[in-house]
């Protein structure tokens, strides 16, 4: 099998309102074994963001914050940078690693978000199929 995004990405994304609360993030991403949702923040302003497991971990449990009285959009990263379905594991590692993330989200050429591959997916793939670049 190809070292390829498509072939490694959870599909499809999970989207959560910017208003909803981190407690309801929180549940979404236990009950779907998921590591991040994107948040849709508006239709004036069309960008994404993202909230991650490690999200919660600092700005939540380290900050002593409520997660049910904090809304996803206080602790949200973005906008986002989006990947492609045809990238390499490679050039998407290279992202991944340039910008420090552990979650990326995979767009198509219209912008539409249709996937979300992480490090743990990368890992997953080296340690099944082991490495070689010609794959």
């Amino acid at each position: 099998m190809p070292h390829l995004v498509r072939d490694w990405m959870s599909s499809p994304v999970v989207v959560v309102d910017p208003d909803s609360s981190v407690s309801y993030a929180m549940t979404l991403m236990r009950r779907r074994n998921i590591h991040s949702v994107i948040v849709d923040v508006s239709e004036k302003n069309p960008s994404y963001g993202i909230v991650t497991t490690t999200d919660v971990s600092i700005k939540i449990v380290a900050a002593e914050r409520n997660p049910a009285e904090t809304t996803v959009r206080e602790i949200m990263s973005g906008p986002l940078i989006t990947g492609r379905a045809d990238w390499t594991l490679k050039e998407c590692s290279k992202i991944l690693e340039k910008y420090k993330f552990h979650h990326l989200p995979i767009a198509d050429e219209h912008g539409t978000l249709i996937g979300l591959i992480s490090a743990t997916d990368i890992f997953m793939s080296v340690e099944e199929q082991g490495w070689d670049e010609e794959k």
